[in-house]
């Protein structure tokens, strides 16, 4: 067995149920994707009866919420989100965050977005000084992908085609290697502002409210620096 593998999964799990603290009775969640959201949704069927459903940031989280019995919601039915949970692929200290390793993180903006409260619920190797060890994910329509390429090399990234892999949207992934992201909040701001881009995986604009972070010594809360 994986050592390393089996502590990062008991982290995972144990953040993942620390999350259902956050979760307001007969209300309609927004749920994230990826291996650590999987584990909040393993537990949130414990409370499907106590939940008026939940909106999904991707096809994959739909149809697990689905086999755990809880009603998948359109976010345009909905009037509001008081909670957003969903993980992280890399946490700064002022839980600024890289997303969108699973390629989900136009809706998974969408999500956070909407909510109230965004809850972030990681394993403590996702924790960083600095934004851009992870290559940073950015959706594009798929005919600008070249030109939009340009562009993030102009800006000091080293962008890669996510080979053979569509968005739920349809879209194409460019991961950019080699930033070192000093200013999260001015790049997601450029970066977005690039023709063809859909959105790119900075949540910087729009941080997580609080960050649940698993480790050796538990769960330990963590919110935005002063």
């Amino acid at each position: 067995m994986n050592l390393f593998k089996s502590s990062n999964d008991a982290a995972k799990r144990a953040v993942a149920e620390a999350a259902l603290a956050y979760v307001p009775r007969g209300a309609v969640i927004g749920v994230g994707t990826g291996s650590t959201a999987n584990f909040f949704i393993d537990f949130l069927a414990d409370l499907r009866n106590q939940i008026a459903g939940a909106v999904a940031s991707s096809e994959a989280t739909a149809q697990r919420l689905k086999k755990a019995g809880i009603e998948v919601l359109d976010l345009n039915s909905v009037n509001e989100l008081p909670l957003y949970v969903d993980g992280a692929d890399e946490i700064s200290p002022d839980l600024h965050l890289i997303k969108g390793g699973g390629g989900a993180l136009t809706r998974e903006k969408i999500g956070a977005a909407v909510a109230r409260q965004f809850v972030c619920i990681a394993d403590e190797s996702k924790c960083v000084d600095i934004l851009g060890r992870f290559p940073l994910p950015v959706e594009v329509i798929p005919m600008a992908r070249s030109y939009v390429a340009r562009q993030l090399v102009a800006l000091g990234g080293a962008p890669d085609l996510r080979i053979g892999f569509a968005t739920d949207n349809g879209n194409s992934i460019l991961d950019v290697h080699g930033l070192e992201i000093l200013n999260p909040i001015e790049l997601e701001r450029e970066i977005n502002q690039i023709a063809g881009v859909v959105t790119v995986g900075l949540f910087a604009r729009r941080p997580a409210d609080v960050a649940l972070i698993g480790g050796r010594n538990g769960v330990r809360r963590v919110e935005p620096r002063a």
